[in-house]
């Protein structure tokens, strides 16, 4: 299953490009797996962190995040587990250093098929790459201080990955579950996703559990919320009363009440975000 073609989550701000921060798009053989690797084009000087912390929206992804010191030659990774709740980040480095960053951002039920273990326990959580990435942590971590370019960075990865397609660990329950889930825009109850993958709805919330690290019926509320979130950006005449209806919200209080759950902003200061400082919006929709 290509989730691109049906699938492309956003962020809170899907449209930045700078030289702090830029999206790779993966290979032909990996879409399935990965939604972007991303990262600083090139090191740069890290400077006085002065500027607002970065919204972080739930995007129904997973990140393996390394940041890279070239000045004190040390590289720091992380693994962020998918969220249900959004968040603020801020920069973190230290002041006068050569630093870059880069990340690989898989779908949260992809992530699974690359791991050393579960995923059980991971939802919102930040860990040590090598709590389940461990082949790939001692592999790519002194690597990282010798490639300077992200294109570098992700080719060196994609080579790393693509070998290990071989030997994934995916279940075919999951995935059917998961296309089930993406066709229909995260409309169906947990009942009906057991019934059509031909599994009890506890075993289909254990295997959740174990591959994506989040109950299917989360998952769908997630997507759901996704799709939504698209609409409201690429779509000039959106109207609540139309979305309600078209992703099975109960009414339109519903819809805004789960938006502002998950966004933790209401639809217009969420839309002002995602444009703020955007050239030429016609390029944007352009990208569709």
């Amino acid at each position: 299953m290509n989730n691109r073609i049906i699938y492309h989550p956003l962020t809170a701000t899907p449209f930045k490009r700078n030289v702090s921060y830029t999206e790779l798009v993966p290979c032909k053989e990996l879409h399935s797996y990965i939604r972007c690797y991303w990262g600083t084009e090139n090191p740069l000087i890290q400077v006085e962190n002065d500027g607002e912390p970065e919204l972080i929206i739930p995007d129904t992804c997973v990140d393996i995040i390394y940041h890279i010191d070239y000045t004190d030659n040390t590289v720091t990774g992380g693994f962020c587990g998918i969220n249900d709740c959004s968040f603020h980040a801020h920069r973190s480095g230290t002041t006068g250093h050569l630093v870059a960053t880069f990340a690989i951002r898989f779908y949260a039920w992809s992530a699974y098929a690359f791991a050393d273990d579960s995923l059980k326990s991971t939802i919102n959580g930040y860990f040590d790459v090598a709590s389940r990435f461990e082949w790939f942590d001692k592999i790519i971590g002194p690597k990282l201080l010798e490639l300077k370019i992200l294109q570098e960075k992700a080719s060196f990865v994609e080579q790393l990955l693509l070998k290990r397609l071989s030997n994934v660990k995916e279940n075919a329950v999951v995935n059917n579950t998961i296309h089930n889930i993406l066709i229909n825009k995260g409309s169906l109850d947990v009942s009906n996703l057991a019934r059509d993958s031909f599994v009890s709805t506890r075993q289909l919330e254990r295997l959740f559990h174990e591959y994506v690290g989040i109950t299917p019926k989360k998952l769908s509320n997630l997507i759901r919320y996704q799709f939504l979130w698209r609409d409201i950006l690429y779509e000039p005449d959106f109207e609540v009363s139309s979305a309600a209806y078209k992703y099975g919200y109960t009414d339109q209080s519903h819809l805004l009440r789960e938006f502002k759950k998950y966004h933790s902003m209401d639809i217009h200061k969420a839309r002002a975000v995602a444009f703020k400082n955007v050239g030429n919006i016609q390029d944007v929709f352009a990208e569709l």
